[in-house]
């Protein structure tokens, strides 16, 4: 089966090798042209992951319509903040039955709708599955056993999918709830931030842990207001990813409020959102934006927010959850 990738990051490099691996022909389209010279010249991408060998089953290409032409499933890893172009790039060669699975974080920054609306508007996508659990691309390359919440309306549609992807390293759950997996996704990358400001601070694993528990619960609130199941905290796009990303300097996210809490250098801080793709920090924006729009308080994001735009000290976060009621 042929498997259009729509980016070349890690993640997408990831998820390409596992299903590489499983037999499929992937073609991840890049717009970065030295991406695309060094799969010429050498057959890899070491310029993504230095120790991974590309699979022959993996072609790099800027041709979309080499992408897309005879695509059973159309991936999309690329920055949230594209996923409107790259969905408008592709529509010329999208048909119906194509499978969407958007492995993609975020809200979309204009409207503030979720990824998954943004793509069905665009394309008319019928069948659209979202991916989001505990997964660093660079343990998925390891080949550690890893774990997924796959989100969609269309069963057969989501085990195309699992059976695409699924492996001895890779497990997949269903759920029914694409906006709840969505929110999930975006939204931990918020609190990823917070979690990163503290341990630049200096704070332990266990006021890490109490900011985690106190997310848990504004997490939960935001997916009931956008008319998601509360119960998908408690899955793997939930939790367990939450868990992940606000314990780890693996997370780019983690790492930039890192750098907020340790240095509160401003040029430092700015030089990090200009190297690295930060999600959170476009996501907290957009949140921000949505949660104006239906009129909607929470205390803990809008200060995560406050102390990313210098408006409060990062020492303010453990004063708050230490007062909060």
């Amino acid at each position: 089966m042929k498997i259009a990738m729509l980016g070349t990051g890690a993640y997408g490099l990831a998820l390409a090798s596992k299903l590489a691996g499983n037999g499929h022909k992937v073609v991840m389209w890049t717009e970065n042209k030295d991406k695309e010279k060094e799969y010429q010249t050498t057959h890899n991408l070491k310029s993504i992951n230095s120790s991974y060998e590309l699979s022959d089953n993996i072609e790099v290409t800027s041709n979309i319509e080499d992408v897309m032409n005879g695509a059973k499933i159309i991936f999309f890893t690329c920055a949230s903040k594209y996923t409107n172009e790259v969905a408008s790039m592709i529509l010329p060669y999208f048909e119906k039955d194509m499978v969407i699975c958007i492995a993609s974080k975020g809200i979309e920054e204009k409207t503030c709708h979720l990824l998954s609306n943004v793509i069905k508007f665009i394309l008319n996508a019928k069948n659209v599955t979202v991916i989001s659990g505990p997964t660093f691309a660079v343990d998925m390359l390891a080949k550690e056993p890893v774990a997924l919440a796959i989100a969609g309306t269309n069963r057969k549609s989501q085990n195309l999918v699992i059976k695409a992807l699924s492996c001895d390293t890779v497990k997949l759950r269903i759920s029914k709830d694409l906006i709840g997996v969505q929110i999930c996704g975006a939204v931990k990358n918020i609190f990823a931030i917070a979690s990163g400001i503290l341990g630049g601070l200096g704070y332990s694993e266990s006021t890490r842990a109490f900011l985690i528990n106190e997310s848990l619960h504004d997490i939960k609130d935001l997916i009931y207001f956008m008319g998601g199941k509360p119960k998908t905290i408690l899955s793997f796009a939930g939790v367990g990813d939450l868990l992940m990303t606000c314990m780890s300097t693996k997370s780019r996210n983690y790492s930039f409020g890192y750098v907020i809490g340790n240095t509160k250098d401003k040029d430092k801080i700015n030089d990090f959102l200009n190297t690295h793709t930060v999600e959170g920090y476009y996501t907290l924006k957009t949140v921000m934006l949505l949660l104006k729009k239906k009129n909607i308080n929470i205390e803990l994001i809008s200060l995560i927010n406050d102390i990313v735009d210098y408006k409060e000290s990062p020492e303010k976060l453990s004063e708050f959850l230490i007062n909060k009621k």
